[in-house]
């Protein structure tokens, strides 16, 4: 069961991390996101797709480049992330009530 989030969070980390490569560097190809961040190029081939699909970024001909969407949904992701998190946390059952 925990497996499974784990491997959601791991895939979330590399897509968020690939979305900011292309932030950062656009117009950036699949081959120079794979050279800096160690991930196999169908592995960064998938997180575009997802983003995409998203319509977090767009292709073009020079490389991955970011949409009119990009802004807002980085602008809400930290929020977003610190709700998922402070939701976790009270997931946990391992801890002492305080006193």
């Amino acid at each position: 069961m925990i497996d499974r989030l784990e491997k959601e969070v791991d895939m979330l980390e590399r897509h968020l991390q690939v979305l900011k490569m292309v932030i950062e560097n656009e117009p950036i190809g699949i081959v120079k996101m794979s050279n800096e961040t160690g991930y196999p190029h169908h592995k960064v081939r998938y997180s575009l797709r997802v983003l995409e699909e998203e319509n977090l970024i767009s292709p073009s001909n020079q490389g991955a480049i970011t949409t009119d969407r990009t802004e807002e949904f980085v602008a809400e992701l930290d929020e977003k992330l610190t709700e998922i998190t402070d939701k976790l946390d009270t997931m946990k059952i391992g801890e002492k009530p305080e006193a």
